[in-house]
């Protein structure tokens, strides 16, 4: 897997309690919700399918993608389909990307979290030579000891990719403990149980709070919760 990082957020100072978050990209710290539906909706026109509201992604988005388009299309996609439609999502969302900004306040937490001296690390299921040149023009790539983007084709669960991500951070010490994965959608507490984490959900993305609830963990609209959130789980143990 190839990584880019620094160790600018690996230092822990005498007393605090060891705590690492995993940070989600699109939806999370990078707000582009609006772009995914748009370049969705432009997807859905080359083949026919009527385009949805914001709402209608939270409710019916699920991973693996070819689902989700499933639940749009009331059948299972040919492979032409599936082929057609994530070839012209990748391509509108590039261009609608250019407009998406951080999350607000994103900024400001990581660095507050990299100054507390505790670290944090980046796993996205976005391309990873298109996510480390993102991450580094937002001027936020030194906050991580590891980012991570996906290698290979897309679809698929994040779990697999998160115990490997985990796995590579800890070296041959085992994985960080008392780690907290934060992201907009279900895939990310289901990657977090895989691996042994945590994980607290943000409203702010792919899913509705509804859809967010079942995953069994906690639920915030912010992302400041969420780091609260992960900061008193790590230091109740």
């Amino acid at each position: 897997m190839v990584s880019s990082g620094s160790s600018g957020g690996s230092g822990r100072r005498a007393g605090t309690a060891a705590a690492h978050i995993v940070w989600d990209w699109n939806g999370t710290l990078f707000h582009d919700i609006d772009a995914v539906v748009a370049a969705n909706n432009a997807a859905f026109a080359e083949i026919g399918l009527p385009p949805i509201t914001l709402e209608q992604y939270r409710e019916l988005f699920c991973v693996p993608v070819r689902l989700f388009y499933q639940r749009l299309m009331g059948r299972v996609p040919s492979e032409g389909e599936w082929a057609a439609m994530d070839g012209a999502f990748h391509r509108h969302y590039t261009q609608q990307r250019a407009a998406c900004a951080l999350t607000e306040g994103a900024g400001a937490l990581l660095a507050d979290w990299q100054a507390a001296g505790r670290s944090q690390s980046l796993l996205s299921m976005y391309g990873h030579e298109e996510l480390v040149p993102l991450v580094r023009g937002f001027g936020i790539e030194s906050r991580f000891v590891r980012v991570d983007g996906l290698r290979g084709p897309t679809g698929g669960s994040k779990a697999e990719h998160m115990v490997r991500h985990l796995a590579a951070l800890g070296g041959t010490g085992g994985p960080p403990p008392r780690t907290v994965v934060i992201g907009d959608a279900v895939d990310d507490a289901v990657a977090a149980r895989a691996a042994g984490a945590r994980a607290v959900l943000y409203t702010g993305g792919s899913h509705s709070r509804e859809s967010l609830a079942a995953a069994g963990v906690p639920v915030v609209d912010s992302l400041a919760e969420a780091v609260a959130l992960a900061e008193a789980a790590v230091t109740c143990d």
